[in-house]
């Protein structure tokens, strides 16, 4: 049973991501103003954008904090179907903490009536919980694609953290460690946490009950198994896609542990809208949006 204590039953039940009930009535904006990442997929590559295509990591520009009111303003005065602003890249949101949290902070002042979520990989998480919860946010998503490190180092290339870059099976060993501690304060101070999990062919998908009971253990109240897409200029751009069948008998088993979202639609960073549809986008390249180009990404 999904808590409730930083946030009315009612308005935990208006996250389209959280509960399938709300995905045809309420819609969300995703604000793409967290450029940068502190880790490397080997799925991922965010300097790869198509205006047509429907993935994570992908945003036709990038949106300054400052202009994020402005943005949101155009957008609302046009829909009337969002409950949640979001922030889900193209990088993490963590990774450069003061720009999320300027945003969120005006977000949270200027519509106080709309759920805030942020979706992370959790290496910077266990620092800036307090933050979050002091502008607003009720639902945090962890990306955990493994909890053994083993596996876990042939997932990312590296990461970095406080001026310092891990490779291989202590890159691996240094992330899960921060992500299982941000997972345990944020359920301490209430907050709603979901566990994104990409499938990945031949890497991780007998894992994926591991990570299940895991993410159980830890208190998290969702999980999402995220079918992989190969992108190019990947390590893992070969890889293949896994079937829906296999994907839903991944869910079925993992659902043994922990519930499960089967209505994911792998939402890009600039998402806006119902799940099902982001017909009412406003183009970052709209002359009356300031932005920075989608370039230049560390």
């Amino acid at each position: 049973m999904m808590q409730a204590s930083i946030c009315t039953q009612r308005a935990v039940s208006d996250h389209p991501c959280f509960y399938g009930s709300a995905k045809a009535r309420w819609g969300r904006v995703h604000l793409p103003v967290a450029p940068n990442c502190n880790i490397q997929c080997n799925f991922c590559n965010r300097l790869y954008d198509c205006a047509n295509e429907s993935r994570p990591a992908v945003t036709q520009g990038i949106l300054e904090p400052g202009n994020v009111l402005t943005y949101l303003d155009l957008l609302l005065r046009r829909r009337s179907d969002i409950s949640v602003v979001g922030i889900a890249g193209p990088g993490d949101p963590l990774c450069e903490p003061e720009r999320t949290l300027e945003a969120l902070r005006a977000v949270h002042s200027a519509y106080s009536d709309l759920l805030i979520c942020i979706s992370t990989n959790g290496l910077n998480l266990t620092e800036y919980i307090d933050d979050l919860v002091d502008v607003g946010v009720t639902h945090v998503t962890v990306t955990v694609n493994a909890v053994d490190p083993v596996i876990g180092q042939h997932i990312y290339s590296w990461v970095t953290m406080k001026n310092h870059t891990y490779e291989g099976i202590e890159a691996a060993k240094c992330l899960l460690s921060r992500q299982r501690e941000s997972i345990v304060r944020l359920k301490a101070r209430g907050l709603i946490v979901k566990i994104n999990t990409v499938v990945l062919p031949g890497i991780n998908v007998d894992h994926i009950t591991a990570i299940a009971e895991e993410a159980a253990r830890l208190g998290a109240d969702l999980m999402n198994c995220i079918p992989m897409i190969p992108v190019p200029d990947t390590p893992f751009e070969r890889l293949a896609v896994p079937a829906d069948a296999e994907i839903k008998c991944i869910r079925d088993i993992a659902s043994l542990h922990i519930p499960q979202m089967y209505h994911c639609r792998r939402c890009r960073a600039d998402a806006v809208g119902l799940l099902c549809s982001d017909e009412g986008r406003v183009s970052l390249f709209d002359e009356k949006m300031p932005r920075q180009e989608n370039n230049g990404y560390k």
